[in-house]
């Protein structure tokens, strides 16, 4: 465990304490709901879990280094936008994923574009959104997310 992670523990730790202390019931209320909630979204983690498990399995690292690494250019950026933005996986599993390829050789440009584009960009929700927002509005919130988030990437990977 890194330091970082020891750091965050602690700190959601000493907060959790500070509740209980400033409130036992509410404070256990919380707990037990949180507790259900991760049962219930545990199965979907799993799943994609392995499924990224396979994926990097099966997928050379310097595949991965192809497409998303230096020499892919605007092509890897696009690419991986466009892949960003069709996957519909949970950020808490997206995170480790994007270490993942970033270890493979991705550039933080094309991974900070993946994160981005797969936080702020709904394919697979695009029929809720039209139907809630109305067509014009959610293809327009998504096609000016799609421009932002490649945006945001290549900032990203100007700036680190």
């Amino acid at each position: 465990m890194n330091l970082t992670t020891l750091f965050i523990n602690i700190f959601a730790l000493s907060c959790l304490f500070i509740a209980f202390l400033k409130d036992k019931r509410k404070t256990t209320q919380a707990v037990k709901i949180a507790v259900k909630t991760f049962i219930k979204i545990l199965p979907t983690i799993l799943v994609v879990v392995v499924l990224i498990g396979l994926l990097l399995g099966f997928v050379p690292a310097n595949l991965i280094s192809k497409f998303m690494g230096e020499q892919s250019g605007i092509e890897g950026i696009l690419g991986t936008a466009f892949f960003g933005a069709i996957l519909f996986i949970p950020s808490i599993v997206a995170f480790p994923l994007a270490a993942s390829f970033l270890k493979d050789g991705a550039t933080i440009t094309v991974v900070a574009t993946f994160i981005t584009t797969l936080t702020m960009i709904g394919i697979v929700t695009l029929p809720f959104e039209i139907k809630e927002l109305g067509r014009k509005i959610a293809l327009l919130r998504n096609g000016i997310s799609f421009l932002l988030a490649i945006l945001i990437g290549v900032l990203i990977g100007i700036i680190l």
